[in-house]
């Protein structure tokens, strides 16, 4: 017994230090979006995900922050890969046209890209999110919200899918009889959110980038003057909005959709440590690969903040299994 333990502890002593060598060889590289962590948005998510991945992976870190210049992200990158990572990671669609590049010129790298679907590369795994399933839990808490009957989805003209399959069939699943816009903009959504609430819209879902402020602040003036039948309300998505609201009109708030960038990170970083890289079929069509993550993978929720959407949980929740089976 004596020399079967003694064995069994020369054999742990050679083996523990290769096996924690090795788990600090591992160097993961990120490379933030212009303004880094602190922009309430990818940036603050991403980060969000390395810190909890850090207590619980082994790997040393390294990180950038571009200025926003196609050159400064294609510097940025390019140094990253030659610290020797085991993966480079670009926060943002904005990199997307320098990473295409540097993929071919670096194919023995492995990279990753948070929310973006387009580069069309086998070293590069692309990370994001079923749009239509936070549109479809969108559009049913906006539907039993609404008091006049009529609610819209603001985004751009490319999300017209994310309406047509997710926000529009999500409404009436909740009410049939409910009346669903969509509108469609290149610059500000302020306008367009006046003439929605003109028209007796009381509930409009936001889905588009960067600050949801002006929206906000046109909803909670025209409720503070009264000039709709019924106090609007609007339905954020994040990390790609940031908002502040104060005490007075965060009832107006209703309710906000969460991609958990920080959850979808921690499982990249994962498999990357294991070995493994995410190769499930994004876009097949274009030829690009990563993993879509979705209400599933407990990255697609939703935060109920109105006390009338809080009370109808069980129903939202009930909405959440039908929206977990759509597909973008």
């Amino acid at each position: 017994m004596k020399k079967l333990l003694l064995s069994t502890l020369l054999i742990a002593s050679l083996v523990a230090p290769t096996s924690m060598a090795q788990a600090q060889s591992h160097r993961i590289c990120l490379a933030y979006d212009a303004g880094g962590p602190g922009d309430d948005s990818f940036n603050d998510a991403a980060q969000a995900g390395l810190k909890v991945a850090a207590k619980n992976l082994q790997f040393t870190l390294e990180t950038t922050v571009t200025s926003g210049e196609a050159k400064d992200r294609k510097d940025r990158l390019t140094a990253l890969v030659n610290k020797s990572c085991t993966i480079v990671i670009a926060v943002g669609t904005g990199y997307a046209p320098v990473l295409k590049e540097l993929a071919q010129e670096f194919p023995e790298t492995q990279f990753a890209i948070l929310n973006d679907a387009t580069v069309d590369a086998l070293n590069v795994t692309s990370i994001v999110f079923a749009d239509v399933q936070g549109a479809y839990l969108a559009g049913y808490a906006a539907a039993l919200s609404s008091k006049s009957g009529k609610i819209a989805m603001i985004g751009y003209s490319s999300q017209k899918a994310i309406f047509d399959k997710g926000f529009l069939p999500g409404a009436k699943a909740a009410k049939k009889s409910i009346t669903v816009t969509h509108r469609s903009i290149s610059t500000s959504a302020s306008s367009v959110t006046s003439t929605l609430l003109r028209s007796g819209h009381d509930v409009i879902y936001l889905a588009t980038t960067g600050s949801a402020t002006d929206v906000f602040s046109v909803i909670a003036t025209s409720n503070r003057g009264g000039k709709n039948r019924f106090a609007a309300g609007l339905i954020t998505q994040e990390p790609d909005q940031f908002l502040t609201v104060d005490a007075a009109s965060q009832k107006f708030l209703l309710a906000t959709v969460i991609k958990r960038v920080d959850l979808a990170l921690i499982d990249l970083l994962t498999e990357t440590l294991a070995g493994r890289t995410l190769y499930d079929e994004v876009d097949p069509a274009l030829g690009v690969y990563g993993h879509r993550y979705g209400i599933s993978d407990k990255s697609i929720e939703i935060t109920l903040r109105s006390p009338a959407l809080i009370a109808a949980r069980s129903k939202i929740n009930a909405a959440s299994v039908a929206a977990s089976k759509l597909s973008s």
